[in-house]
This record gives structure tokens, C-alpha cells and sequence, in this order.
């Protein structure tokens, strides 16, 4: 008891001496920024730029501290991590908000929803995007921005031409029921699997391919691991940055303001360095000589994409059918037409 009323005095004297300090003497507020992927992807990229961007747009009162590849939670461990206040700041996949309880985010998992950057921008960037950041605030959660990866394509050790050549392949997913339902549509076995366990579990066989955007096959070096990669572009890969909310509300809003500006610039970097890496990491796959990379004909990819979109309709009763149609309504998508 004696000891604990000592260091709850020392406490105190410790708070009072802070608050008798000038402004500029103050210890800077410290943001644990953790992410699952390494630094020279875009998101790494990104993440280091808006450190940067902070850093210098609060005059050194905010520092950010980036832990990148896993070296501070894993996939499974971060979100818990954030809502407890372990971390900060987070910018996590957006398959993984369907597990937390907000699966209007699986959307973005379904296949072929998005032809392009333009028409993902459409909703990332507008009203509805915000709208679904929004639904976070519940959970602890506030959502800054969206982040841009780039769109995922398939790698396996055979050739993937048709919907029949998946059949049977034990195919890695993050956890998202929608990514489930996609693999079952190809006839593949969907094995969930946190990112930092693939490259040894495809290494080993434990499962026999992937999807990916580029970087982060290249990155993660598991094109050493693929013979084969298919530029399917079936999916999208995004982040969502994300903080946790009691500690964004409680910063001083002139701060608050700085790091908003700050994200504002990070996020505009982001987008445009996502395509750029993606293109120059599939220009290294290529000159590596590990991998066989197949862009599929025109009929290919419409067959790939039949097979793949009925997850739309088995997925309306997770996601949400207005929210589908809503977004078919804004990119101009009709799959009776394929």
C-alpha cells in the first residue's frame, strides 16, 4: 500500500513539473504507426512519407514512430492492438473490417467490382466512401483515408488460363468470407493464412498459390516460391488508415489539424506511388527468371471474370444488395452483360 501511494506521489510530482515546463520543453506526442508489409511497397512508402509530413507540419511536437513488416503485431494482432491503445495508427487491409463487424467493407473483396482506378476513386474518394469509414466509430475506431495498393493477380506453381486450371488448388487467403466464396467459385480450397507465414507456407507447399498485388509478391520475394503468375487484376487491394479514437479526440485540435493536412499529402502519395511500384516490381519479376508471367487474351479474362462474380450475388446477404447495386450504379458495371 506504502509503495503504491509513493509512486501514485511521484506520479503526481511528475505531472505537476510537466505542466510547470514551457511549451517547447514538452516531450513530443509519441504515434506508433504499425503495419504487416515491408517499406519499400507502397504502403511502407506511404507510411514513411506521412511520418515524414507530420513530423515537419507540427514542428517536431508530434513524433511517428513506424514499425513496418510485422515487427510489431502481426495480421491478427493489430487491430486488437489499436482498439487497446497499444499503437495508434494502423493501415490494415480493408478485408480485414468484415471480422470486426463492419462487412459493408467487404465490398472491395468482391472480384472484378472495379475495372480501374477510376472507378474504385469514385467511391474511395467520394461521399460513400466516408460514409463506411464512418461506421468504424463504434468499434473505437477512426478512419482517416484510403490507401491504394493496387489490384491483386494470381501465382501458383502451374499455369492459371482457365477457371478449370484452379480447380483443387489450395489457394492463400486473408481472412474474408468474400475471398472464401471467390476461391470456392474457381473450384480452389481458399486457406487463410496471416501475410507474414506466406512465403514459407508456398516455400513448403503447405498451400499452392496466392493473389496478390505486384509489389507485394516481389517484396515478400515469393515470386522465388511461384513459377507461375497470372495478371488476372481480379480484385482490389486497399488499405484503409485508421487511428484509434479515443486518442485522435483527445489530441489538441491545432495538432489534430497538422496531421490531417499531413494524411491529406500522404494519401495523395500513396495513390500515385501504388501503380508505379506495382509496375516496376512485375518489370523485376520479369528480369528475375523465377517466374512465367501470362497476361490472359481478352476471352481469358471474361471467362475468369463469369466465374468469378457470382460472388456478387452470394454475398448480398453479408455486404448488403443496395450497397452492391449502389456501387454498380456509380462505376457502371452490369454483370448480366458479361
Amino acid at each position: 500500500m506504502k509503495h503504491r501511494f509513493f509512486l501514485r506521489s511521484l506520479l503526481a510530482v511528475a505531472a505537476t513539473a510537466a505542466f510547470a515546463l514551457p511549451a517547447f520543453a514538452q516531450a513530443p506526442i509519441v504515434i506508433k504507426f504499425s503495419h504487416v508489409v515491408a517499406n519499400d511497397t507502397p504502403k511502407g512508402h506511404a507510411a514513411d512519407f506521412f511520418k515524414k509530413k507530420a513530423e515537419e507540419l507540427t514542428k517536431g511536437k508530434v513524433k511517428i514512430e513506424v514499425y513496418a513488416n510485422s515487427t510489431l503485431y502481426k495480421d491478427k494482432e493489430e487491430m486488437e492492438a489499436l482498439q487497446i491503445g497499444a499503437v495508434q495508427m494502423l493501415a490494415p487491409s480493408l478485408a480485414k473490417f468484415g471480422p470486426l463487424g463492419v462487412k459493408e467493407f467487404e465490398v472491395f473483396d468482391l472480384p472484378y467490382i472495379f475495372d480501374d482506378y477510376n472507378e474504385l476513386h469514385k467511391i474511395t474518394q467520394g461521399p460513400m466512401g466516408r460514409t463506411m469509414l464512418d461506421k468504424l466509430e463504434p468499434k473505437g475506431i477512426r478512419g482517416l483515408a484510403y490507401w491504394d495498393n493496387g489490384f491483386k493477380s494470381f501465382s501458383s506453381n502451374k499455369p492459371m488460363k482457365t477457371p478449370a486450371d484452379f480447380k483443387g488448388m489450395k489457394m492463400r487467403i486473408q481472412s474474408s468470407k468474400v475471398l472464401e466464396s471467390q476461391m470456392r467459385s474457381l473450384g480452389s480450397l481458399p486457406q487463410v493464412l496471416a501475410f507474414s507465414e506466406v512465403y514459407q507456407a508456398l516455400q513448403t507447399g503447405v498451400v499452392d498459390g496466392t493473389e496478390n498485388p505486384i509489389s507485394n509478391l516481389y517484396t515478400q520475394k515469393m515470386h522465388e516460391v511461384q513459377k507461375h503468375l497470372t495478371m488476372s487484376e481480379h480484385g482490389y487491394l486497399g488499405y484503409a488508415v485508421i487511428t484509434n479514437k479515443k486518442f485522435w479526440d483527445g489530441l489538441p485540435a491545432d495538432i489534430r489539424k497538422q496531421l490531417e493536412e499531413a494524411m491529406v499529402q500522404a494519401t495523395k502519395f500513396a495513390n500515385d506511388v501504388a501503380k508505379s511500384e506495382n509496375d516496376k516490381s512485375l518489370d523485376a519479376v520479369k528480369k528475375s527468371g523465377k517466374t512465367q508471367v501470362y497476361v490472359p487474351t481478352p476471352e481469358e479474362r471474361t471467362a475468369l471474370k463469369k466465374a468469378l462474380v457470382k460472388t456478387h450475388a452470394e454475398m448480398e446477404s453479408r455486404i448488403g444488395k443496395e450497397l452492391i447495386q449502389s456501387i454498380y450504379k456509380e462505376t457502371g458495371f452490369d454483370p448480366a452483360k458479361l
